[in-house]
């Protein structure tokens, strides 16, 4: 079922900077190729010594290792990752573990989707070799004691919203890069400020791991994908769609000519404060590489946002390009 679901999902992505992309901003990528069998037999593996041992004999093999560190509850985003790491890679690895450290006590721990047989039919349909599905006890075995602390790039939007999210983050991608050893990690452009922290950790501990970003993959309505979209009731899920409308409207306004923050910011936020039960966690244009605030629209940049429809909190991100004017 998932494995047609996601041969027949149509899906868009936003695209490297170029004057075609910045006109049409959410361009339509392929569908997903229909199922196709793996190039190898898929392995679920729920040790870390087990995972361990299979991958230093790979890497003794002079075989590279591509990895897709996942939550689980897989959908055409997590898809797009795994595509790229098997056009990359010798040895495909995909991790699902809920990591309990990246949540705080309100937070939605206990409601996360887990669904590892219909994430194992999507991973053989993405051709990966190894899906690693640790229980927590083996991530975390009693007497744990160690944290990766994130630092100043955690201080502001996702971090101040949810203290704490990030040390928990960093910490799990810590371990599973020591776990699994790849040469290079997929991790996706719709958790922009995570991928940012992932980036940093590894220049700062020297981790020898090449950090590989992904575009953000877009239902045909513009809603990036996300496992929490499954939370939303259809109502919610019809009004969803105006972050996405948000992120057109700052970059509409950049297209022509505005540099102001403040009136990108402007016609975004005017977009999510005219939908009805939608309230505003935080909308800022950043600079994509160090995520520092802009006063203006000097160089190319990045509009950050969170909101929330009912109970279900959204993120997205997207790119808003400096000294590209159209004519009204």
């Amino acid at each position: 079922m998932v494995r047609a679901m996601a041969a027949r999902k149509k899906t868009t992505s936003t695209h490297e900077r170029s004057t075609k992309a910045r006109r049409r901003r959410a361009p339509r990528v392929p569908p997903l190729a229909k199922p196709r069998l793996p190039s190898r037999r898929l392995e679920l593996v729920t040790s870390t010594s087990a995972v361990q041992a299979r991958m230093m004999a790979e890497r003794a093999r002079g075989r590279t290792i591509g990895f897709v560190p996942t939550m689980g509850a897989l959908h055409a985003g997590h898809a797009a990752l795994l595509d790229e790491a098997r056009r990359r890679a010798d040895l495909v690895v995909c991790s699902i573990f809920v990591n309990p450290k990246q949540f705080a006590p309100t937070e939605d721990l206990s409601r996360y989707p887990r669904r590892l047989d219909e994430d194992r039919a999507l991973c053989e349909t993405c051709g990966v070799d190894v899906l690693f599905a640790p229980g927590a006890d083996e991530i975390y075995p009693p007497g744990f004691d160690t944290q990766v602390k994130a630092g100043r790039l955690a201080s502001f939007l996702e971090g101040a919203a949810r203290p704490g999210h990030f040390d928990g983050v960093l910490t799990v991608v810590a371990l599973l890069f020591a776990v699994v050893q790849p040469h290079f990690a997929v991790f996706g452009e719709k958790d922009f400020q995570q991928l940012a922290l992932v980036k940093r950790m590894v220049r700062d501990l020297r981790l020898t791991v090449e950090i590989v970003a992904m575009p953000v993959i877009r239902d045909v309505d513009g809603l990036a994908l996300s496992s929490r979209n499954g939370y939303l009731s259809k109502d919610e899920r019809a009004r969803a769609p105006a972050l996405s409308r948000a992120l057109m409207a700052a970059q509409d306004e950049a297209q022509h000519g505005v540099t102001d923050i403040a009136r990108l910011t402007g016609a975004a936020r005017a977009v999510l404060e005219a939908t009805p039960g939608l309230t505003v966690d935080y909308l800022e244009v950043r600079d994509p590489r160090t995520l520092e605030s802009l006063a203006t629209l000097d160089r190319d940049a990045r509009v950050l946002m969170a909101a929330r429809l009912g109970a279900v909190r959204l993120i997205d991100n997207g790119p808003v390009f400096a000294g590209v004017r159209y004519q009204r």
